[in-house]
């Protein structure tokens, strides 16, 4: 691989990719309600507007990463349906 320049990288390699598993998760956690359409912000605020609580957590990761689709967009919006 290359070489990574000192302070290229502001936060810990695993970092990125427990944020990316844990939007995973909350791809999958059906109980926050379909995903199809919307950004994964769109329905962590709908998710709180219905009271269903959805992780903090989760929102937190995505104002960290505005823009970047890997982020934005959930598991199924390469997949038409």
């Amino acid at each position: 691989g290359a070489a990574v320049v000192a302070g290229e990288e502001p936060r810990p390699p695993g970092e990125e990719a427990a944020e990316l598993e844990l939007l995973r998760q909350f791809d999958l956690a059906w109980q926050y309600g379909p995903c199809t359409g919307i950004t994964r912000l769109q329905r962590w605020h709908r998710a709180e507007q219905m009271g269903l609580e959805p992780p903090s957590a989760v929102r937190q990761v995505l104002k960290t990463h505005p823009g970047d689709p890997r982020f934005q967009c959930s598991l199924w919006h390469l997949y038409p349906l």
